[in-house]
């Protein structure tokens, strides 16, 4: 009996050990409306390709956001939204996992329970003003016009709460 209690506080400790320090950790998420799409008449109107000025401004992003070094990179399964996330991606050497963008609190939970610190989210003009929005858990962003390609939300967060959230352009 002696010995079940000695291991189930052995257990409940570590595991508390555990949730504190995901709590205490902080975290960079960045946030990023996929880059110009290929508008022309002939261009797939579902899932069009990116244009040649929003090829390279996905190639500015990598610049731009350089400093992050990030550890993860999601973008919804839109063929805009990987190849604004691929330059990065193939800089960093990292996989781009796909999120569904109607089920944001589920990526959000993933991010928050990842190890990892630094994360750079692709999405459309009406799903990252609204992440931001769930992530920084203040209704102030609205979504993005149609020709609003360059902003970029940085959103700090320490022990799970956003602390600064800035919008930058690039």
């Amino acid at each position: 009996m002696n010995e079940t209690l000695k291991r189930l506080s052995i257990v409940s400790f570590v595991s508390l050990m555990f949730a504190v320090s995901m709590c205490a950790q902080e975290k960079t998420i960045v946030l990023v409306r996929h880059v110009e799409k290929d508008t022309a008449p002939t261009a797939d109107k579902k899932d069009p390709e990116l244009a040649d000025a929003g090829r390279e401004r996905a190639k500015k992003l990598v610049s731009a956001t350089k400093r992050y070094k990030f550890d993860e990179i999601y973008s919804t399964d839109f063929k805009r939204t990987r190849q604004t996330a691929e330059p990065t991606a193939t800089k960093r050497k990292k996989v781009i996992q796909t999120y569904d963008a109607s089920k944001q609190q589920e990526l959000v939970d993933k991010i928050m329970a990842s190890k990892n610190d630094k994360f750079l989210v692709i999405g459309h003009s009406n799903t990252i003003p609204q992440l931001a929005n769930l992530i920084g858990k203040r209704m102030v962003f609205r979504d993005l016009l149609d020709t609003e390609y360059s902003v970029v939300w940085v959103i700090k967060l320490k022990n799970g709460i956003a602390e600064k959230i800035e919008i930058l352009s690039y």
